[in-house]
């Protein structure tokens, strides 16, 4: 019954759209090795996801890589095994923090921020960043290798209703209601964190924005999801 389900054409679409995802994201370069992951809740309210498998670059992963999971982590259709972390981690987010679409990445300047004592970007500097602003939860209490129930359960938690989750010592999780809006989020965090990592690296005083106006841009940047949407097509156009 599942082998059938997954060849559906709603569950193609999701499939062709979560590997162009990580084709897209190993392009911009916010992969690492053959590690971390991406998934998508599949449309019937059926607590079954969508996930990356184990053993590729996400440069060479296709719609037919894709692998089905339960919300416990148990794979029930696709021809690849799945990393033990991605079922922990990203079954304990869908199930507790019930979104659509979960990215978790180790990419580098949102990870280096992880690393500092803020844990976390910081909002009122650059306008990507203030697109940020009142979304991000910070878990500061790094655990080591999530390699149980209990661990993604945990990192759950502390993501609260968070759409964006800073994992101190550790990396990053962008969820979204859909694969397009969850992307667009990750490309726009990581060149926040960039150009944040860049201007401390100058030496010179960081100069914030008033946080009212901050308030501000990132409402008006709400406004604009339909970047969203044209971003992901052209990248389907382009990868």
């Amino acid at each position: 019954m599942h082998a059938k389900e997954f060849k559906s054409r709603p569950v193609r679409q999701l499939r062709e759209d979560l590997a162009l995802a990580l084709r897209a994201a190993a392009h911009h370069g916010l992969g690492e090795g053959i590690c971390n992951h991406f998934s998508v809740e599949l449309p019937d309210a059926s607590n079954r996801f969508l996930i990356n498998p184990r053993g590729l670059f996400w440069s060479e992963i296709g719609p037919d890589d894709i692998v089905m999971i339960d919300e416990q982590g148990n794979r029930l259709a696709g021809r690849h095994e799945v990393e033990p972390t991605a079922m922990y981690i990203h079954a304990a987010i869908h199930r507790i923090c019930h979104k659509v679409c979960v990215l978790h990445t180790h990419m580098p300047f949102a990870t280096a921020l992880t690393l500092t004592t803020r844990r976390a970007l910081d909002t009122t500097l650059s306008q990507n960043a203030m697109r940020f602003h009142g979304r991000i939860a910070i878990d500061a209490n790094y655990n080591g290798v999530a390699l149980s129930h209990d661990e993604g359960e945990r990192i759950a938690t502390a993501m609260q209703h968070a759409d964006i989750a800073f994992l101190g010592n550790h990396g990053v999780v962008v969820c979204g209601p859909s694969i397009a809006y969850a992307y667009d989020d990750l490309y726009y965090l990581e060149r926040a964190c960039m150009v944040e990592v860049l201007a401390a690296r100058s030496g010179a005083p960081l100069a914030p924005v008033n946080p009212v106006l901050v308030d501000e841009v990132a409402k008006q940047l709400e406004g604009e999801r339909l970047q969203a949407d044209l971003f992901f097509e052209a990248l389907r156009r382009t990868l």
